[in-house]
């Protein structure tokens, strides 16, 4: 009974302080409950390939994250045909095609994610406006691997449950899941304005297992992306 008490606890200061992260995001996407979805065989396990396609809700970003480190080590430009993505490799060229006029734009992986439930893929500004999709904020879009870095098409995965401004906070969600998922940790992550505590459960070999262990926290009412960690 104290064990779920405690739980419960930590899940309430997940919901919080995930809240308090800021999120790169300029308008929410339409509730259709539509799902994004995969497609053309071309990824395997934790392997992309040319030709791998998925579908889903594309947003946007650019101040205040110009100037600042992107996942990849670079500096994030706002007007560099650039892309954030929770999976593909970085520096895999991909072609972005809004569905809702047909405009597309080929951008490269520099960055991760949205962790926005229901976004597939964060466009920098350049590429949002070659699409013509600065004004909705989202779009409809299809995601095409054009091509990837040889030396990062594979690699382990984790699940990310919560990002904290405060260390203590993540610490207690960290001691919580360890105990019962085994391997648990944080990571820093200093946005320019900050440092952010990300929870990560993992690392798992392969995508189908994470996503697995994704669905296990998420049956906790626990917020889960799905995240590449490089080689």
């Amino acid at each position: 009974m104290l064990t779920n008490k405690l739980f419960a606890c930590v899940l309430l200061l997940v919901l919080l302080g995930t809240a308090c992260g800021r999120r790169r995001t300029v308008a929410r996407a339409p509730s259709s409950g539509r799902q994004p979805s995969a497609s053309g065989g071309a990824r395997t396990g934790e392997t992309v390939r040319p030709g791998y396609t998925e579908t889903g809700y594309a947003s946007w970003y650019g101040d205040p994250y110009h100037g600042r480190r992107a996942a990849n080590g670079e500096v994030y430009d706002k007007n560099k045909l650039t892309a954030a993505h929770l999976t593909l490799p970085f520096g895999a060229w991909t072609k972005v095609t809004n569905l809702e006029n047909n405009q597309s734009v080929t951008v490269r992986i520099t960055d991760r994610g949205p962790f926005v439930k229901g976004r597939i893929i964060d466009l920098s500004l350049a590429a949002a406006r070659q699409i013509q999709m600065l004004g909705p904020g989202t779009a409809l879009v299809r995601v095409e691997v054009q091509s990837v870095g040889d030396q990062h098409a594979s690699g382990a995965f984790v699940v990310q449950v919560g990002a904290f401004r405060e260390r203590t906070t993540a610490e207690r969600l960290q001691q919580s899941l360890k105990a019962r998922y085994g391997g648990a940790f944080i990571e820093n992550y200093d946005r320019g304005d900050g440092v952010l505590y990300r929870v990560r459960v993992g690392p798992k070999p392969s995508l189908s297992g994470a996503r697995d262990l994704a669905a296990q926290l998420g049956n906790e009412n626990l917020p889960t992306f799905v995240v590449r960690l490089e080689n």
